[in-house]
C-alpha cells in the first residue's frame, strides 16, 4: 500500500459520506477550490494554525486535536456571525501513522458534518512536529457582519457560557503530564480534587463549544454591534474591540461567569484570574445597545446558551491611557496582571 501525500489525501480526507454542498463547484483534487455565492452575501475567511508544544501537548488524542482544530476555526466564523461552509486543511506530520490518521480524520469529519461544512482542499507535508493549519470560510448576509470596530459608547458587554475553564483544564493536564513549569495546582493535593470537576475542566479545554448559532443570531437579527471570540483571554480580546472602536470599558468582576467546577478546584481568586487572562475558552464576547437588551433576551430564550452581562462600553480619553477599569461590588479596584496569551511574549 502506497503511503504518499496523495494517498493520504485520498484515503483520509475524501471520506465524508455526506453529499457535497450545492455551492461547491470544484473541491479536493484541483489547484484551487471553487465556490459559488450571490451578490447579497459575503464570504468570511479565517486561517488558524496549531503547532505541537505551542498550542497542544504531544500527548493529546488525535480525536481531540481534530475536534479542537475544527472548533477554533468555527469559533472565528461565529464571532463574525457567519454560517460555516468550507474548510481547507494543511497538515504537517512527522510520519504517516494510519491509526493516528484514522482517529484524526474521523473526528474531523464528525465536526464538519455536524455544521454542514465541506472540506474542499488543503496540503500535506512532512515535518518534525504535528502542525494543523485550517482556512475556514463562511457566508454572511451583506451588511450583517459583526466586527470589532463597531462597539458604541453605552453598549453593554456580554459573555456567552463561562470563562476560565479551559485555562483550568490546561493546568490540570500539565500537572498530569508532569510539567516542571509553575502550575496553578502544584500545591493542591490530588486526593482533594473532585474527579468530575477535573474531567469537566479538561474536557472544556480539549473540546470547546463554538458558538455558531449564537453568532449567527446576533448578526442576522442585528442584536449585537461588535463581537470577538475569546481565544487569547477575555481582557486581551476585549481590548481588541476597545482599540478598534476607540472606546474604554468598565468590567464588574463580581459578574464574571465562573463555573462551579473551576471554583471548586482552584478557589475563587485563581478562578477569577483564569477567567480574565486564561485563553482558549472560545466563548463569544459581544456588545449590545441598551435598545436591544430586551430583544436579546427574547431572541436567545430558547437557544440554550447561557450569557452574562459583565460591563459597559465608555468613551476613551487618550490622556488616561487605560482602556479597562474594574469594579467589584461598586468599588473601583486595580488589577496587576491583565495580559492574555501572546505567541511571542
Amino acid at each position: 500500500m502506497s503511503n504518499g501525500e496523495f494517498d493520504v489525501i485520498q484515503r483520509y480526507f475524501t471520506a465524508s459520506k455526506r453529499p457535497r454542498r450545492k455551492d461547491v463547484i470544484v473541491s479536493i483534487g484541483d489547484d484551487c477550490a471553487i465556490t459559488e455565492h450571490s451578490r447579497n452575501q459575503r464570504i468570511a475567511i479565517t486561517t488558524d494554525t496549531m503547532v505541537e508544544n505551542t498550542h497542544f501537548l504531544p500527548t493529546i488524542r488525535p480525536a481531540d486535536l481534530a475536534y479542537k482544530a475544527a472548533a477554533t476555526n468555527l469559533s472565528d466564523l461565529a464571532a463574525m456571525g457567519a454560517e460555516p461552509a468550507w474548510f481547507s486543511l494543511a497538515l504537517t506530520l512527522p510520519k504517516i501513522d494510519s491509526l493516528w490518521l484514522d482517529e484524526f480524520s474521523q473526528s474531523f469529519f464528525e465536526v464538519l458534518n455536524h455544521y454542514n461544512v465541506d472540506l474542499i482542499g488543503g496540503d500535506t507535508t512532512k515535518g518534525a512536529l504535528h502542525v494543523i493549519t485550517i482556512t475556514a470560510q463562511g457566508i454572511i448576509p451583506k451588511g450583517k457582519a459583526l466586527c470589532r470596530h463597531s462597539a458604541k459608547v453605552g453598549d453593554w458587554i456580554y459573555i456567552s457560557g463561562s470563562l476560565g475553564d479551559s485555562a483550568g483544564g490546561l493546568a490540570l493536564l500539565l500537572r498530569e503530564n508532569g510539567a516542571t513549569t509553575k502550575s496553578a495546582v502544584e500545591n493542591v493535593s490530588i486526593s482533594s480534587l473532585n474527579e468530575y470537576d477535573c474531567r469537566y475542566l479538561i474536557q472544556r479545554h480539549l473540546r470547546p463549544t463554538p458558538r455558531v448559532l449564537l453568532g449567527f443570531e446576533l448578526a442576522v437579527s442585528s442584536l449585537a454591534n461588535a463581537a470577538i471570540d475569546i481565544s487569547d483571554g477575555f481582557l486581551a480580546d476585549l481590548t481588541h474591540i476597545l482599540e478598534r472602536s476607540q472606546c474604554s470599558a468598565v468590567i464588574h468582576l463580581e459578574k464574571l461567569p465562573l463555573s462551579a467546577s473551576l471554583i471548586k478546584v482552584f478557589g475563587a481568586q485563581q478562578a477569577e484570574r483564569f477567567a480574565l487572562t486564561g485563553g482558549e475558552d472560545y466563548e463569544l464576547c459581544f456588545t449590545v445597545s441598551e435598545h436591544n437588551r430586551a430583544k436579546l433576551e427574547r431572541a436567545l430564550m430558547h437557544m440554550g446558551v447561557a450569557y452574562t452581562c459583565v460591563g459597559q462600553i465608555h468613551g476613551f480619553n487618550p490622556h488616561h491611557k487605560k482602556r479597562l477599569r474594574f469594579q467589584r461590588d461598586g468599588q473601583l479596584v486595580e488589577l496587576v496582571d491583565t495580559a492574555g496569551f501572546d505567541h511571542f511574549r
